[in-house]
């Protein structure tokens, strides 16, 4: 990679000045750490505060937002990237000229992340119905009730078809009424539809966490190795921006998935990290990294796609359809309306960014 078959465009070599950028990406490492850590402490900090909750209306408004922020970033930034790097011309005509390596890899990307969301879910989902039966296992103080009430059962021609309960006999020789254990202990513990939407978010997180993770490196190692302050400076308004609302959605993911404090914290540390290490990463190998090299190039390219695959499924079924065709959104209007511009507008400024970066 570090091969220096081909150069950087004669615009960028005009304005290169490495002290400039060095200040400028210490700048960049503290805005963009700083913008990531709130943006993923908000909803975990402030998720027992009313307005935070994440059943409330602003809650939802501002995750639409953010989902906007991440569908513009995986169509607008993340795959025309990765295009221009597999179609640059430093590249051999021979496979990259000849078919769009992009698009193909960001479609296999999306379908790849549908059969792990797909199985990690059905695994969590088997997982909680296998706690839930047993905790619905009948236990020995009822073993010892139902042996003295079982021989007194009598049939009640008005019982429930739906078996709701059955009708016994006491040993006073007054009826009452005995309900499904198992049923009781479903309601007690919570599980049954509830349970199933927590392990759904347990999956949405660690996957959108992986999509994020791997183009915040992509873009930390771009920002790194630039000395051209010309690049730099759009750049930090930019990444700070993006974080924060990256951040804000994946953090509203982990909230709902019901993680404990500690896991909570690594995962949202562990994303508020990635970025700035990456571009200090990148100031250490700026000196013999030529990111115009055609081995750079198609690295660069394929993981691009590989992100905008990602981020555009999990952005579109994960966050966008699951939240926009619940129960909840088709029965307030005023929500409809607010998370639908909330969402076009995250989309619309992410996208309008592209014009500086």
């Amino acid at each position: 990679m570090s091969t220096s078959s081909c150069s950087g465009s004669p615009e960028l070599e005009a304005c290169r000045d490495e002290k400039t950028a060095l200040i400028l990406k210490i700048v960049a490492i503290a805005s963009i750490f700083l913008a990531g850590t709130l943006g993923s402490a908000v909803p975990l900090v402030g998720k027992n505060w009313r307005l935070l909750k994440t059943d409330s209306s602003f809650f939802f408004a501002i995750k639409a937002f953010a989902a906007g922020v991440i569908l513009a970033t995986g169509f607008v930034h993340m795959l025309p990237d990765a295009m221009s790097a597999l179609s640059n011309p430093c590249l051999p005509e021979i496979p990259w000229s000849t078919f769009p390596f992009a698009g193909f890899i960001a479609m296999m990307a999306a379908l790849t992340t549908l059969l792990a969301d797909f199985i990690t879910t059905q695994y969590y989902e088997s997982k909680h119905k296998n706690k839930q039966i047993k905790t619905s296992k009948i236990e020995p103080d009822d073993l010892a009730f139902a042996s003295v009430v079982v021989p007194l059962v009598v049939k009640d021609d008005g019982a429930d078809e739906d078996g709701g309960g059955i009708q016994i006999a006491s040993v006073d020789g007054q009826y009452g009424q005995m309900h499904d254990h198992s049923e009781s202990h479903s309601h007690s513990h919570g599980f049954g539809d509830d349970t199933d939407s927590v392990a759904r978010h347990v999956v949405v997180s660690q996957v959108l966490e992986l999509g994020i993770v791997s183009h915040s490196i992509i873009i930390g190692l771009s920002l790194g190795v630039s000395q051209s302050p010309c690049t730099i400076r759009p750049l930090l308004g930019a990444l700070s921006f993006h974080q924060f609302f990256e951040g804000f959605a994946l953090s509203g993911c982990i909230s709902e998935a019901r993680f404990g404090m500690l896991r909570s914290t690594v995962m949202a540390f562990f994303f508020a990290i990635t970025t700035p290490l990456s571009v200090g990463i990148g100031i250490g190998i700026s000196s013999f990294y030529n990111p115009n090299s055609p081995k750079a190039l198609v690295i660069e390219g394929i993981l691009d796609s590989i992100s905008a695959g990602i981020l555009v499924y999990m952005a579109l079924v994960d966050l966008i359809a699951a939240e926009f065709l619940s129960k909840r959104m088709g029965s307030k209007l005023g929500d409809q309306m607010v998370s639908f511009i909330a969402l076009f507008l995250g989309a619309g400024l992410m996208a309008s960014l592209a014009t500086w970066t």
